[in-house]
């Protein structure tokens, strides 16, 4: 779903809080529009949160969140990806710091915490220190506990054989999926329709982790007090 091309081994740098720089053919929209749905992240206040949301992100909290997000990504630009499944990518030779969106994330409509789905997604890509967390190819084929084939539920591609699925909780799928479950679960400031949407993608991208255990692992932390 969320395209990402890597290089392993680059290390990541310390940045400094600094505002968010976009470039020119970024769409007018679009640019207001993030800074609308990161205003709206930094402003979540949370009543607790998971193990492994502690782990990666802290405590449910638009100060934790912030903090991440300005610690990994200080750019955004446009990009193709490389994929015309690709919703963004962080493409680390170029800068592991920088954030390409594409005409998917720009043409097709998603509740606000979809389209931040994808930007704390594509944030964990730029941890150069933990290989900016490469994906793996999803199964062939990938079956939904219906028979049916595992589609992206950003543009309705199949996902079978593409690089676009995870076997650790701690990627980039996997920390999208804790990230929205907590703010599901314990967001004492959202709306329901927020919390509703949250707990409904964080559920679809829990279907990209492909390993059982960590599956299972990850099923049980969502239930901790």
């Amino acid at each position: 779903m969320f395209k990402t091309l890597l290089i392993v081994g680059m290390a990541i740098v310390s940045l400094q809080a600094m505002a968010l720089s976009y470039d020119k053919n970024v769409p007018a929209n679009i640019k207001s529009q993030m800074e609308a749905d990161l205003g709206f992240m930094n402003g979540i206040q949370g009543s607790s949160q998971t193990p492994l949301h502690k782990e990666i992100f802290g405590q449910v909290s638009g100060a934790a969140y912030k903090k991440f997000f300005e610690s990994h990504i200080v750019e955004v630009g446009m990009n193709s990806c490389g994929n015309g499944m690709a919703v963004a990518c962080v493409i680390p030779f170029m800068n592991e710091n920088k954030m390409w969106l594409t005409q998917n994330f720009v043409k097709f409509s998603h509740p606000q915490i979809a389209r931040l789905m994808v930007v704390y997604h594509e944030s964990r890509h730029a941890e150069g220190n933990n290989g900016n967390w490469p994906h793996d190819d999803c199964p062939t084929p990938f079956l939904d506990d219906n028979g049916k084939d595992m589609a992206s539920i950003w543009t309705g591609s199949k996902l079978e054989g593409q690089p676009a699925c995870d076997s650790t909780a701690y990627g980039s799928y996997g920390s999208s999926t804790i990230l929205l479950k907590n703010v599901a679960k314990f967001c004492s400031n959202c709306g329901d329709k927020v919390k509703m949407d949250a707990d409904m993608y964080a559920t679809d991208q829990l279907g990209r982790i492909d390993d059982a255990k960590v599956k299972k692992s990850m099923l049980a932390d969502f239930d901790a007090k």
